[in-house]
């Protein structure tokens, strides 16, 4: 679908918490990309309640960039900044990033539907066949395949990687999906692809090429645990109905 003169295609959305080491690099990656392409693109970095300079460092690109949004969410968690960047987007389609693009910048046109390929949800995957893992631990690795057959138990039969951190969407499934997202931790990853799949949204999984950060956010043992206790709330909540009703209906509490 084409944008208009106001509507960007795309929108980069960044949630961002204490990146003031690798944020400006990265910043610097996304404006070369955004020079480089023949379609408008939007850009949003969302800082998610940081404590060191990150704040700064957005809202300074914002004020250089026109196509660029700083914004701020006070909830502690990759997922409520994901949700707030997601529900302000305006392009076509929604990429989530992470701050660090260990998927490099140059890969996110693959995100955008081509040839009339149609889809609503698109995933960057590290398992499907042409995915590239440059630098991973092997730990690391076996960790996270331990994690993503929980998923596949619990939640998500068919999806090989649900916890890398770029993902697409079309704004319109974007807008019901995050509206309907009850969790603002690392499992929101889980959450929101549920969602989608409830609602009869299609989704594809794309190979990636992804380099390993070792200045990751994620505490391997701690983080895993937690993850596992929320992707056992998605499944609660999608037994409790929480995700069938319409976006107009009022919100249910989730557990």
């Amino acid at each position: 679908m084409p944008a208009s003169a106001d509507t960007p295609l795309l929108s980069i959305v960044i949630p961002a918490y204490n990146e003031e080491k690798r944020l400006p690099e990265s910043l610097e990656q996304v404006a070369r990309f955004v020079a480089g392409q023949e379609y408008p693109v939007e850009v949003i970095v969302v800082d998610n309640n940081s404590t060191d300079e990150t704040g700064r460092i957005a809202a300074e690109f914002a004020a250089e960039f026109s196509y660029a949004r700083a914004l701020f969410e006070g909830r502690q968690g990759k997922g409520a900044a994901v949700r707030t960047g997601m529900l302000s987007g305006t392009g076509e389609y929604l990429v989530i990033c992470d701050a660090d693009f260990s998927m490099p910048v140059d890969e996110v046109p693959k995100f955008i539907p081509q040839n009339g390929n149609r889809y609503d949800v698109a995933i960057a995957s590290r398992e499907v066949k042409g995915a590239h893992r440059v630098g991973e631990p092997e730990y690391r690795h076996i960790m996270g395949r331990i994690f993503n057959l929980i998923v596949r138990l619990l939640a998500i039969p068919h999806v090989q990687d649900t916890q890398c951190g770029f993902k697409s969407f079309r704004r319109e499934v974007a807008q019901d999906v995050f509206s309907l997202q009850t969790i603002e931790g690392w499992g929101f990853d889980v959450e929101v692809l549920f969602i989608a799949l409830k609602r009869k949204y299609r989704m594809i999984e794309i190979p990636i090429t992804w380099y390993y950060k070792p200045q990751s956010r994620i505490n391997p043992v701690r983080d895993s645990v937690n993850m596992v206790l929320e992707v056992l709330r998605v499944r609660i909540n999608g037994l409790r109905g929480l995700y069938d009703r319409k976006k107009s209906d009022p919100a249910t509490r989730a557990v």
